[in-house]
């Protein structure tokens, strides 16, 4: 069959990038949901019987939902330009609609912070994202939980998961922000 090349805002290629994203975002285990920035290729391959194969490249951002929230792309704030991650994602998708079907057949997503420079260049006093796995980060998470499990009146305590993401910014000395994880512990606040 004949490699269409429809317009990026063709309502059939929305259509597709929209359930390629949905898909990906589902698939992914670890990171932040992401959201579509813009389509920057589509090709359309129409099937013999009904449906199309639709080759995408898709520019993505990273939101502020966690991927293990299961939220929608579209339910979720993107960040602001200088902490956000983003990148492309090359997909194909088939898509029946007679039939209802989207089976993303493969996908990959290359991402990458924002460099530093550029931040610094646009705001020198602005957070930096730093590396997660810096001890000061889980420290700061641990500090944080300990201050919710004492204040909350949940019944049971809880404890940091992961620390996803953690950058620091100079003050009057360090200040360390911290975006993490947690799960629900079987211990007991009445015991």
């Amino acid at each position: 069959a004949a490699l269409l090349s429809p317009r990026c805002d063709d309502a059939a290629v929305e259509e597709a990038a929209d359930l390629a994203l949905r898909q990906i975002n589902a698939d992914r285990e670890e990171g932040y949901v992401l959201s579509l920035y813009r389509i920057v290729s589509a090709r359309e391959q129409p099937q013999e019987i009904t449906g199309s194969v639709f080759y995408l490249i898709l520019d993505v951002v990273d939101t502020e939902c966690h991927v293990l929230s299961k939220k929608l792309w579209k339910n979720c704030n993107t960040r602001p330009a200088h902490l956000t991650v983003y990148g492309q994602c090359k997909a194909i998708i088939y898509i029946n609609q007679a039939r209802n079907i989207a089976h993303l057949n493969t996908y990959e997503c290359t991402l990458q912070p924002v460099p530093r420079r550029y931040i610094w260049s646009v705001c020198p006093d602005c957070p930096v994202d730093d590396s997660p796995d810096t001890p000061e980060y889980l420290e700061t998470a641990v500090r944080s939980l300990d201050m919710f499990n004492r204040e909350s009146e949940q019944t049971h305590y809880f404890s940091v998961l992961n620390v996803t993401r953690g950058s620091m910014q100079w003050i009057i000395g360090p200040a360390y922000f911290v975006e993490f994880l947690i799960q629900e512990t079987s211990c007991s606040k009445d015991d």
